[in-house]
């Protein structure tokens, strides 16, 4: 039996940018894959690559050279047009910074991508309720942001990810702005999407706790992935460099459709 395809994946991706005279490689030569249905934890000092490589796996910044894949599909073969639609219909996004509307309610605020994807009023808030349900924030649909806890708020986020019952969920250090009660709340959502909605997650964080709820932890370093473990059990510790070596994978060549069928939510 073939292993199952990469919910998404790099090879030999790099990244540098330029200021002034200086260049800086933030991603030098990273090639993983992430496995569906897991938690992956990306972390890593200051500086690493790792929201640079959470940046090009979510379509958001394009790599200086290498591939970058999302359920099969070569980002880079794609049209500015087709990569907006990758990002609206298959990849959801909780960053630190809640980003919800303060004048929306929560409902509101879960439906907005939907609503901006030409999905009716009546069916995006239909499903901005469900998805309010499912973290936990069934009771709460009426509330601005301003009248919910920040562990709250961040769940909204969340909700408002999922709407569109993504391949992938990216988040960007989605605990960095919680206490430690918060924190917890959101992770065990997080867990929750994964173990019982077979969601794929991947989170930046610099916090080893939270790492390690994790189902696989990479580590980077100098902009290359330094160690890929599970906190379980080590399944690969490498020298930094081993990022850089090619791969040989054939190149995939589906493209991406409007509507993706899932059976992991209902």
């Amino acid at each position: 039996m073939q292993p199952p395809q990469p919910a998404a994946e790099t090879r030999q991706v790099k990244k540098s940018f330029v200021t002034g005279e200086v260049t800086v490689e933030a991603v030098r030569g990273v090639t993983v894959a992430i496995h569906p249905d897991e938690l992956t934890a990306i972390v890593g000092p200051s500086g690493c690559g790792k929201s640079s490589l959470l940046s090009m796996l979510g379509a958001i910044d394009t790599p200086t050279s290498g591939q970058v894949f999302v359920g099969g599909i070569d980002v880079a073969t794609l049209s500015d047009y087709d990569r907006t639609l990758l990002r609206r219909r298959q990849i959801g996004f909780v960053f630190q910074a809640f980003n919800l509307m303060p004048t929306l309610s929560a409902l509101e605020n879960a439906a907005l991508p939907l609503e901006l994807d030409g999905v009716s009023q009546r069916e995006a808030h239909e499903r901005a309720r469900a998805g309010l349900e499912q973290v936990g924030l069934g009771k709460r649909v009426d509330h601005l942001p301003s009248m919910l806890s920040g562990g709250e708020q961040q769940r909204v986020a969340v909700a408002r990810a999922l709407v569109t019952n993504p391949t992938l969920l990216l988040a960007d250090e989605p605990t960095g702005n919680l206490d430690t009660a918060g924190g917890e709340q959101v992770m065990k959502l997080l867990r929750e999407l994964v173990g019982k909605h077979g969601q794929t997650v991947v989170m930046v964080t610099h916090d080893a706790e939270i790492a390690a709820a994790a189902d696989r932890v990479l580590r980077m370093r100098d902009g290359l992935i330094a160690h890929d473990h599970r906190p379980s059990g080590v399944i690969e510790s490498t020298p930094v460099m081993a990022s850089a070596k090619p791969a040989t994978a054939p190149k995939p060549t589906s493209q991406p459709s409007k509507h993706k069928t899932s059976k992991r939510r209902k």
